[in-house]
């Protein structure tokens, strides 16, 4: 949101956030398409209900964390029987133990950005998925969040966009939580960028957001502030619906 990229295709918008989320892309991650066949068959009696042979409910037992069931999941997220298992595949590829502390998810995440420093960003996406805030990211959490920004309302993944930048969950985004959030970014895209970063960019970008979201000019952006800027901006709206195919 901060800066309002370009609206990319949907096929570019589906590689570049499975790429940001790369708990759910494997090694080789199959298409729903390619794994029609291998789903249609898979075994979904409880508790082992993600698993489709016998390795697989094997693997299911040693993990530290196992799945709620898979009614249970489809009741609390919009994501189908065969989404939840082949987004439970990648998922279980990169995180074999069931759940992911912030250090795991931040080596996975530098897996993709090799070029800059996303440690700091992989931390603030880190917490916006860990709701609980217990220092963990089950597959419960993944897919719930996952969902939010997939299938939720506009107002849904609007709301999950603030609880992002609200750094410290107050309920409002100050000008130096919006300028910590575009240093990560920043940070995680490189110096060797073309064409160059400035150095004062992340902070232009801050004061276009709150020239934009900071209707009453108290200095601090709110939810109700937040949620009205982005419903009035084309671009935001059109980026937000963008999402709605990736999966």
């Amino acid at each position: 949101l901060p800066g309002n990229p370009p609206v990319q295709t949907k096929k570019a918008l589906k590689q570049r956030f499975l790429k940001l989320l790369p708990c759910c892309r494997p090694k080789s991650i199959p298409s729903l398409s390619e794994s029609n066949s291998v789903l249609a068959s898979a075994t979904l009696s409880s508790p082992g209900f993600l698993a489709d042979s016998v390795e697989d409910e094997f693997e299911l037992s040693t993990v530290c964390h196992r799945p709620e069931g898979l009614e249970q999941l489809q009741e609390q997220t919009k994501f189908t029987r065969k989404e939840l298992q082949v987004l439970y595949r990648g998922f279980k590829n990169e995180c074999p133990s069931g759940i992911v502390n912030e250090e795991n998810f931040k080596q996975i995440y530098s897996q993709f950005f090799p070029q800059g420093d996303s440690s700091t960003y992989a931390t603030f996406l880190f917490n916006a998925f860990d709701t609980d805030h217990d220092g963990s990211v089950s597959f419960e959490d993944f897919v719930s969040g996952l969902s939010t920004i997939l299938r939720g309302t506009i107002d849904d993944r609007l709301n999950w966009a603030f609880n992002l930048y609200d750094l410290n969950k107050d309920g409002c985004i100050t000008k130096e939580e919006m300028l910590d959030i575009m240093k990560s970014i920043y940070d995680m895209m490189g110096k060797y960028t073309y064409p160059a970063m400035r150095e004062e960019a992340p902070r232009e970008h801050v004061e276009n957001f709150f020239q934009k979201m900071d209707r009453n000019k108290d200095g601090v952006v709110t939810i109700e502030e937040f949620l009205e800027s982005c419903q009035k901006d084309e671009n935001i709206m059109r980026s937000m619906q963008l999402f709605d195919s990736v999966i």
